[in-house]
């Protein structure tokens, strides 16, 4: 990467840089190989952050069936996460996890259900065998403890789970379905597959591990009991493993480091899997430098850019995200490593930029938290309204959830120490209220700036891509408008 007019002595937020088109050889967004560069190949450079508002079991499949890879946070207890990764690892990677309800339960306790995944229904089963399904519309203006039986539509349209999702997408399209329900050689359910989700699997390479089942990462911390959560982490399959803390250039984070990639490495030698490590949160060359050399393969770079952060205007500590971005990268390129850029991400410009700036991936939170596969529930404002609430992982809220096993005076004083909001309403776009949805629309712009610098790749991408630095009114001018002036 190169700027247009050399490099400034001042730092840049995503903002005030802009892309220059570049004689380009591409012909088409399709041929560009959106593989990331951070050594997990993950087939879409996108990583979900590990807060909690955000990353669970269902973000995680959604997510990895689209080829980028989610971290579950720390806050949740080992055996929990274990739990969790083992039900991803048990997905299918291509059909979507059904909401499952019983004929005799309620409508209304089907409704609550319902939400929590993009497709919009629930297959209603006889012990493991679909008999009909279930959308909000079947039960509009029937009393709430109507029986689900009463209320459903048994006019199925099923798929052997050996289908191939091109097959469904035909399928569907002839008969003017938007669902199809999978079942397996006994008739038992398997998963379920929209019109556009047969289109996507077409499109997009699921994140698989070697045995073929979905990737998915979680988060250790650098607490007392970080060697023991890594372990059983590690025995329950994670990806990677995210040692995450907010200033993750201090000497804790090192000693943790070192002792996790001791316990990695002797897993390595018993299960010959080598699972990638992570440290952060850095801004600097120096301490991307050092966490590589306590063991990091990964650096995740990111002071105070992320939403819900509040750490620059209470500390003034932190770094424009462009800047951490390019020289933690030349960096850890230097020392044979990869970055993850972590927060700041408002528009899939921003993913690009960061892209072009050398990151390997890109980590994405608080935009993720306003979708369907978000961790919280769906809940409506006075206007009718769509959202989740969102908070940050340094907000008092999330340092309670942290400490629950501490004493009760320990709880109140790590309380007073917030860098974080407790509690935002991120609503869902009407246009694009599920996660993949959003992948749809950031990959879509990336892989157009991938074109526009005649790159094939996202190594090509880092490599060609020309850089200029705007101001405030340059930035304006190239945002739309949506009504006339």
């Amino acid at each position: 990467m190169r700027f247009t007019t050399g490099k400034p002595d001042h730092d840049l937020t995503y903002d005030d840089v802009f892309m220059s088109p570049t004689r380009s050889s591409v012909r088409s967004r399709m041929e560009v190989d959106l593989s990331s560069t951070d050594g997990l190949a993950l087939p879409t450079p996108l990583v979900v952050a590990n807060m909690t508002a955000v990353s669970g079991r269902r973000m995680a499949e959604t997510v990895a069936r689209r080829g980028g890879i989610a971290i579950i946070p720390q806050d949740l207890a080992a055996p929990a996460v274990a739990g969790i990764i083992g039900k991803v690892k048990s997905a299918h990677a291509v059909f979507d996890t059904a909401i499952r309800t019983s004929p005799d339960a309620p409508v209304a306790e089907a409704l609550t259900l319902i939400p929590k995944r993009a497709h919009g229904v629930a297959v209603v089963t006889q012990g493991r065998r679909p008999i009909g399904l279930l959308a909000a519309s079947d039960a509009a203006g029937l009393d709430r403890y109507v029986p689900v039986h009463e209320a459903m539509t048994t006019d199925l349209t099923l798929v052997p789970a050996r289908a191939d999702a091109s097959e469904v997408f035909d399928l569907l399209t002839e008969s003017r379905r938007r669902i199809a329900v999978a079942v397996d050689d006994a008739g038992d359910l398997v998963g379920v597959l929209t019109t556009k989700g047969a289109m996507r699997s077409a499109i997009y390479a699921p994140a698989l591990d070697a045995r073929g089942s979905l990737r998915i990462g979680a988060a250790v911390g650098i607490s007392g009991e970080a060697a023991d959560r890594a372990r059983t982490l590690l025995a329950a399959g994670a990806d990677v493993l995210v040692m995450d803390t907010a200033h993750g250039h201090q000497d804790r984070m090192l000693e943790v480091l070192a002792t996790v990639r001791a316990i990695r490495d002797a897993h390595t030698r018993a299960t010959g899997v080598r699972v990638p490590l992570v440290g952060g949160n850095v801004v600097t060359a120096e301490g991307t430098v050092d966490l590589i050399e306590a063991g990091a393969d990964i650096v995740k770079v990111g002071v105070g850019p992320g939403a819900m952060c509040t750490t620059r205007m209470q500390t003034g500590v932190g770094r424009p995200q462009f800047s951490a971005v390019l020289d933690c990268a030349e960096a850890a390129a230097d020392a044979g490593r990869a970055i993850w850029a972590d927060g700041g991400v408002r528009h899939p410009r921003d993913v690009a930029l960061a892209l072009a700036g050398g990151a390997g991936a890109v980590m994405i939170g608080s935009w993720f938290a306003g979708t369907h596969e978000s961790t919280g529930p769906l809940l409506t404002d006075p206007n009718h309204r769509a959202y989740k609430e969102s908070f940050g992982m340094a907000s008092a809220r999330a340092v309670r959830a942290r400490t629950k096993q501490q004493s009760f005076s320990d709880r109140a004083r790590a309380g007073l120490f917030e860098e974080g909001i407790s509690s935002s309403r991120m609503y869902l776009d009407p246009g694009r209220p599920g996660v993949e949805d959003l992948i749809d629309f950031i990959t879509s712009g990336v892989r157009s700036s991938c074109t526009y610098a005649g790159a094939r790749t996202l190594s090509d991408f880092h490599a060609r891509a020309t850089i200029g630095v705007q101001s405030r009114s340059g930035y304006e001018e190239g945002r739309p408008l949506h009504s006339s002036w």
